[in-house]
């Protein structure tokens, strides 16, 4: 299982980069996608069994959570055959109750004599929290709207995986250092990776959000223009 994991992990690592940095909405970008989702589930699936048989709390949350994200991003714009409004309502539900623990976990993290949980202190688990809360509540609007399209449908989409994305990167360059060549295992290099996730997440929030039309941007081609306009991952 274990084997599985960091070979889920290492795939997920670089069809994310690929699928962040190539032209939205071609081939290349949605084969990359998906790649990332698969791979996503099977290292956080076997990551979280692994965690919670050795009865790490804090591990089996996130690997929970990540799970949750790369689902409910692809669910966002590509709906396998047979999908139903229960399954989305399934998956809030989910969002929202390992939200409640995590927050539960990180007070009483706050409690202990250490301030250590797992190994843990109180911070991964009220971010996975707070987080976890404000999705679900994107969820319940989500399910009252009906159906979203347009900047609502990308920027649920975009975030999500890019989060996803961000907990992978983290987890791998900051997390696993020690597997790294001794050279670049410094931290100041090793965060490049990682904060780069957010810097190119918020820069496609800013493209989508606020230039209400993407047509007319220097370098965008037709499948980049076909994604922002008709929401097609």
């Amino acid at each position: 299982m274990r084997a599985i994991h960091i070979i889920g992990g290492s795939l997920a690592i670089i069809a994310g980069y690929v699928a962040m940095y190539s032209t939205k909405g071609a081939t290349v970008h949605r084969k990359s996608g998906l790649l990332f989702v698969g791979a996503m589930l099977v290292m956080a699936s076997t990551g979280g069994l692994m965690a919670a048989l050795g009865g790490n709390e804090g591990s089996t949350i996130g690997a929970v959570m990540t799970c949750y994200f790369v689902a409910t991003a692809l669910t966002t714009v590509r709906r396998p055959a047979g999908w139903s409004p229960r399954f989305d309502v399934g998956l809030m539900v989910l969002a929202l109750s390992t939200s409640v623990t995590s927050l539960s976990l990180g007070f009483a993290t706050l409690a202990t004599p250490t301030h250590r949980w797992d190994g843990l202190p109180p911070f991964p688990f009220f971010m996975f929290g707070i987080v976890g809360l404000l999705a679900a509540a994107g969820d319940f609007r989500a399910l009252r709207a009906g159906s979203l399209r347009g900047v609502p449908r990308l920027t649920r989409h975009l975030w999500r995986m890019c989060w996803a994305m961000w907990i992978a990167a983290g987890s791998f360059f900051l997390g696993q250092a020690k597997v790294l060549p001794e050279p670049i295992r410094k931290p100041a290099l090793l965060a490049l990776p990682v904060l780069a996730v957010f810097a190119t997440m918020f820069y496609w929030l800013w493209r989508i959000r606020f230039r209400r039309s993407l047509r007319n941007l220097v370098g965008v081609g037709a499948p980049e223009r076909s994604f922002a306009v008709d929401g097609a991952d």
